[in-house]
């Protein structure tokens, strides 16, 4: 999915709007047991509470590609793929009128969610603390306007739709018994425990949008924290292998590339590359209608030729890299080290400096010892003191 549709999808969120249609959710235990479930019609919703809903189906397009936003593949393991993508479909075209499917789905989250407690195995007492959880679908259908050759849509004419539904799961969180301020007694007055609704920790969209299409051989998961994938909810819903973490690509990443360049492994190389990638990360984000940037062994080749390593070693990376996502793998730019800052660590010294700033660090050897060298222009503080 690119910015473009990304933010087509954003708009429909709009509180002053109603365009989602229907609502249903599902409250469970932490031992996945049902509490409630319930089918709302959006368009007799409360203001208030509609923009709450809102404000958490907006978090499912919240974050970072390749990160927090993941594609995931339908439609690739023979046979069980089939029932995953049919079920989705089923929920997504009937806008979430389709009871029975409703049902098969809270089915599977509950599944997962069984298992992860038993993965947890939570003693009594913590599992009479875990959060309760609530899982939110929206459906929503929208009219698909013919593109221009410029690529802007034409507000007169409608080419197709494209329906799709918003799932979230978020915490349900104790509040502890407090004194507070009633408004209508003019008086502070006890308040008992009450439960209330958090952020998501973890959604999915589906279909994927495509170029202003439907995609139903994707769906886009949404995870609060990048370093963790769900695995049982991907297992249980989608019917597919678990996904790898950003760090789990990021620590692979370092790992071939330290093992790879050896001795090449050098400050200037690693400053190199990490300009390379903010170039190019700078260049797709500019362009509203490009996908997010993957980079597979034959780019992660060329930025290496390019950061002046040799073709030792980088065909040494280039065979790293194969062993560990495969001949056709790719990975997120994002994922191959940070561009949104500069750091350069020692066991007792931690320097940050402005990605575009990286220039002024060098290592140099002084007497037979290794030291980080930072040019001092404009003025040098210590805990905010001028020093000379």
């Amino acid at each position: 999915m690119n910015q473009r549709d990304l933010a087509t999808l954003r708009r429909r969120l709009n509180p002053e709007n109603r365009f989602p249609s229907l609502l249903r959710g599902c409250y469970l235990t932490p031992e996945g047991e049902i509490m409630s479930a319930f089918v709302k019609v959006v368009a007799a919703l409360p203001q208030d509470e509609y923009e709450k809903y809102v404000a958490i189906f907006k978090k499912i397009y919240s974050g970072t590609q390749g990160q927090n936003l993941l594609p995931v593949p339908l439609g690739t393991n023979a046979g069980m793929e089939d029932e995953a993508q049919q079920l989705l479909l089923r929920l997504s075209n009937s806008t979430l009128r389709d009871d029975e499917a409703i049902d098969l789905l809270f089915g599977q989250v509950i599944e997962s969610i069984h298992a992860e407690a038993e993965a947890r195995a939570q003693s009594v007492d913590e599992t009479r603390k875990a959060d309760n959880r609530l899982v939110l679908l929206l459906g929503d259908t929208i009219d698909l306007r013919h593109r221009r050759s410029d690529g802007e849509e034409d507000p007169d004419r409608s080419e197709t739709q494209f329906s799709y539904i918003l799932c979230a799961v978020c915490p349900v969180k104790p509040t502890k018994p407090t004194l507070a301020w009633c408004a209508d007694d003019q008086d502070f007055v006890a308040k008992p425990e009450n439960w209330t609704v958090s952020s998501p920790e973890m959604g999915f969209l589906f279909p994927a949008m495509e170029e202003g299409g439907a995609d139903i051989g994707c769906a886009m998961l949404y995870t609060k924290s990048a370093e963790n994938t769900h695995e049982g909810f991907v297992r249980k819903v989608f019917q597919c292998e678990p996904l790898q973490a950003a760090d789990e690509q990021r620590s692979t990443v370092q790992d071939v590339l330290t093992t790879a360049l050896a001795e090449e492994c050098s400050l200037d190389v690693v400053q190199a590359v990490h300009e390379q990638l903010t170039v190019m990360l700078a260049e797709q984000k500019e362009d509203k209608q490009a996908e997010p940037l993957q980079l597979s062994r034959k780019d992660m080749r060329e930025v290496l030729e390019g950061a002046g390593v040799s073709q030792e070693k980088a065909e040494a990376f280039e065979q790293g890299f194969t062993d560990a996502f495969g001949s056709y793998g790719q990975i997120p730019a994002v994922n191959v080290m940070p561009t949104r800052q500069y750091k350069v660590s020692t066991p007792d010294v931690t320097i940050t400096v402005a990605p575009d700033k990286s220039e002024l660090v060098q290592t140099r050897m002084i007497d037979g010892l290794r030291y980080i060298l930072i040019r001092a222009e404009g003025g040098v503080e210590v805990n905010g003191i001028p020093v000379v």
